[in-house]
């Protein structure tokens, strides 16, 4: 009984996603949902990445609407963090990035699931140009992570070569060090796409402030891994993001 209870929220999670990702995802979904793993569905981190794009010219009028709306979308057990942050080129897509961060696939399900939060998520076409929606989970890859709030966040978007999946895997565990040595670069966190579209991965680099953004990129290794970036993957690109107080008063 309590592995049918799980499917079936998890069933209704699904049809939220009918509505913000399209029928072509929503086939991988049921796919990958037709028989559930309770240790997936129990204790796998899963993050929402949500890329909204203001309308022209309404960028005050979406954040007055997420002023009203914080509250209820905080408010729920399951969901364990919330973030929002806006791009520092406001002229490319996406404006905003907002992330909402669960404990196991079933506190995901459970929240999406709930009556005010599908209202909110239905609304969401009305206060934007263009809403997408990615599921990921979390990874192992970097040890230095942690939940604290910094004012910057680098946000990698990579897509694996064809095959080639396992030779990236391999290459990220002998730099992982390097990566994460500097003191300027405060956290480091990788995902991967649950539903296998792209971006495959997203890697976020955190960091207090741009000067200490800035030191972290001029390195001479990190520079070097940069640049290795174009051989070990299919395809990949950045957007630096800062941090907005929407849903910092928690």
């Amino acid at each position: 009984m309590l592995h049918r209870f799980r499917f079936n929220v998890f069933a209704l999670c699904v049809v939220v996603l009918i509505a913000l990702t399209g029928c072509e995802a929503v086939q991988d979904v049921m796919r990958d949902t037709a028989q559930p793993e309770d240790s997936m569905v129990e204790a796998t981190p899963v993050k929402l990445v949500y890329h909204i794009d203001y309308p022209e010219g309404g960028k005050d009028a979406y954040i007055a609407w997420v002023v009203s709306i914080a509250n209820v979308l905080q408010a729920p057990e399951e969901v364990k963090r919330i973030r929002s942050y806006d791009n520092q080129d406001e002229t490319i897509s996406p404006n905003r990035l907002v992330e909402f961060e669960f404990d196991s696939f079933l506190d995901a399900a459970t929240y999406l699931n709930r009556p005010e939060i599908m209202d909110i998520l239905a609304d969401l076409p009305n206060h934007t140009s263009k809403a997408t929606v990615y599921t990921f989970i979390e990874r192992s890859d970097y040890e230095k992570t942690e939940d604290a709030d910094y004012d910057l966040k680098s946000v990698y978007f990579i897509d694996y070569p064809l095959g080639g999946k396992d030779a990236y895997l391999e290459w990220v565990n002998s730099i992982g060090g390097v990566l994460a040595g500097p003191e300027e670069v405060k956290s480091i966190s990788s995902y991967d796409n649950y539903y296998g579209e792209s971006p495959h991965r997203i890697v976020e680099f955190e960091f207090a402030s741009q000067e200490d953004a800035d030191s972290y990129g001029a390195l001479e290794d990190i520079m070097a891994i940069e640049v290795e970036l174009d051989t070990r993957t299919a395809g990949w690109y950045y957007h630096v993001f800062e941090l907005r107080s929407d849903y910092i008063n928690e």
